[in-house]
């Protein structure tokens, strides 16, 4: 397993959230995986799933998603190799977008356009910026020590970003700010994880206010939160569909299942095969897949996730990636 810096509670959240946000957040370090926080898989292996691996020439008849799937890449199997690229949404193409080699990177998010990736990046003690970088490799850095900031998205329109906010011996906070990072506010005191939804007038997140991790949506104005429904061992990661659905994933350490359901958080439901270990899901563009992170086909092996996708009704189960360090933490874009 990894090494693991004396630093826990970052770790706490850039591992899918699994710990309430009244844990305060102390000095940012490398995570791997969530397999550092749940500890060794279970003896039992799941049931090896058959998968699709992109060749060079699609299949003849295979539906090819179109767009383009950012996530993070585990260069090293060693502390602070956590690098963002991106691939085609048929697993083709598959590119690293960030050098610095020992400079931890997390949380990628496609810009609507298609143009650019929004990420966080290590930026010293107790301090993780955001950055923009487009596909051809220009780099603008929106803020500057800040806090931590991680989870960046896009607003649908493209002139504002949603964030979580934290500091040492404060909760995590739903932020936003313009594109350029100008003008930074804040919408909700606790909470993380936070996606638009489709008309950009609302943000869906991930809160422990009531006392269990659930999900609520607020105005991006701010305002008070309404909570989506009630469901047991919730994460966080969620995303918004432009058909108005929700996925999100739930479920105790190594049985984590994704779930899709209306905005209204009416008829939840597992769209994932069981045993996976599925997690951190997002839509394509169209609504009509998720892309997310499993286990299905290394579930022995602690530098196991790969990149799956699948249609919104469960069927079409494809591997993307199949590399001896996770890849995890997917975004897809047009």
């Amino acid at each position: 397993m990894r090494q693991i810096l004396k630093f826990f509670p970052l770790f706490f959240l850039l591992a899918s959230c699994n710990f309430p946000t009244s844990q305060p957040l102390g000095d940012p370090f490398e995570i791997a995986t969530e397999i550092a926080l749940t500890g060794l898989p279970p003896s039992v292996k799941s049931t090896r799933i058959s998968t699709f691996i992109p060749s060079s020439s699609p299949t003849p008849n295979l539906v090819v998603p179109r767009g383009k799937i950012a996530y993070v890449c585990q260069i090293y199997k060693v502390k602070s190799g956590d690098q963002i690229c991106i691939m085609d949404a048929d697993g083709s193409n598959q590119r690293r977008l960030t050098t610095e080699d020992y400079t931890r990177h997390f949380y990628p998010s496609m810009a609507p356009d298609g143009e650019s990736v929004v990420y966080a990046q290590f930026g010293g003690e107790n301090v993780y910026d955001i950055y923009e970088m487009t596909l051809n490799g220009q780099v603008s850095q929106l803020t500057n020590g800040m806090g931590i900031l991680t989870a960046p998205e896009i607003s649908p329109d493209g002139s504002k970003i949603a964030f979580t906010h934290g500091a040492p011996l404060e909760t995590h906070a739903i932020w936003v700010m313009d594109r350029d990072g100008s003008n930074p506010y804040q919408v909700y005191e606790a909470g993380w994880d936070p996606t638009w939804s489709p008309n950009g007038e609302e943000i869906l997140f991930a809160s422990d206010m009531g006392g269990t991790v659930q999900m609520y949506i607020i105005s991006a104005r701010g305002g008070s939160p309404r909570q989506v429904n009630e469901m047991d061992y919730l994460r966080g990661r969620s995303d918004w569909s432009p058909q108005g659905e929700i996925v999100t994933y739930s479920g105790k350490a190594w049985h984590r299942e994704l779930y899709l359901m209306n905005d209204d958080g009416s008829n939840p439901h597992q769209i994932t095969p069981s045993g996976g270990n599925s997690q951190g899901a997002g839509f394509s563009p169209d609504g009509n897949w998720v892309v997310f992170t499993a286990y299905f086909d290394h579930y022995d092996d602690i530098h196991g996730c790969e990149i799956y996708i699948m249609r919104t009704d469960g069927t079409d189960l494809r591997r993307l990636t199949d590399n001896d360090y996770c890849d995890w933490q997917p975004r897809w874009g047009p």
